[in-house]
């Protein structure tokens, strides 16, 4: 059963693709993406800006019938890889996820394109300084980092204490108290957490039902995925996402 799903979600993932090229979609190169998300971490705001402007130049991709909300969702995407760039970076990961609601929200407020793009860079400021000036970077240690640093690339394969600790060369009972000190969460939360996070784009952004999301991001089930969401939301994933379209179609109006 859940091979024949993988295998739904990857013919829409090509049939996607398809279709994209044929309407031109564009997406930064992936040097471009790593080179930015490399000077955000080693909080480079020169180097940043000057990769940050290089990507703008590139035509942009249309994320969205209305170009005002394509420019919103593509910050969106810009805000978590800033997100994911500064916990690599060491901030505490619930320090970055507050900063990344706070800017959402706050794009979500502004309706005019040239604000937008004033916004993108703020976020960038914004993001460095806290990596700067957050403490938790001083107290972090190097076996968390990796052990975050794994999470995130690996956030739609299985994980777990066990196979996250192998990977950072620890034992799976340090590993978890260590992580609960310095994180706030144990990994089992961090990595749901994460999880809840990256699949908003999909519920943004997509078609792919909401069990297929659940089963992509590895969630038991859907009524699973739908608690967890709730928790951390206040939502469920089907009224996230019709609140998503609720603001694109005011957009149109």
């Amino acid at each position: 059963m859940e091979n024949k799903i993988s295998s739904t979600i990857i013919k829409k993932f090509l049939l996607s693709r398809i279709h994209n090229q044929q309407i031109e979609y564009s997406h930064p190169p992936y040097d471009y993406e790593q080179q930015l998300l490399d000077a955000i971490m080693l909080g480079s705001q020169k180097k940043a800006k000057e990769i940050l402007t290089k990507i703008n130049k590139l035509e942009a991709a249309t994320l969205a019938s209305s170009p005002i909300r394509s420019k919103k969702n593509s910050l969106i995407a810009i805000c978590t890889l800033f997100t994911r760039a500064i916990i690599k970076g060491g901030v505490n990961p619930e320090t970055a996820f507050n900063l990344s609601d706070a800017y959402i929200r706050e794009l979500e407020k502004i309706n005019d394109h040239y604000n937008l793009a004033e916004l993108e860079y703020e976020m960038l400021y914004q993001f460095i300084e806290t990596l700067k000036n957050d403490s938790s970077t001083k107290k972090f240690s190097h076996p968390i980092t990796l052990a975050i640093s794994y999470i995130h690339e690996n956030i739609l394969h299985d994980l777990s204490l066990e196979l996250v600790a192998k990977q950072v060369f620890i034992n799976p009972s340090y590993l978890s108290s260590k992580f609960k000190k310095e994180v706030g969460l144990t990994i089992s939360d961090f990595i749901n957490k994460q999880r809840i996070e990256e699949s908003k784009y999909f519920l943004l952004n997509t078609n792919t039902t909401i069990s297929d999301i659940a089963l992509l991001f590895k969630f038991c089930n859907q009524s699973y995925y739908s608690a967890l969401f709730k928790k951390y939301n206040g939502v469920t994933p089907g009224q996230f996402r019709l609140l998503g379209s609720k603001r694109e179609n005011l957009q149109l109006v």
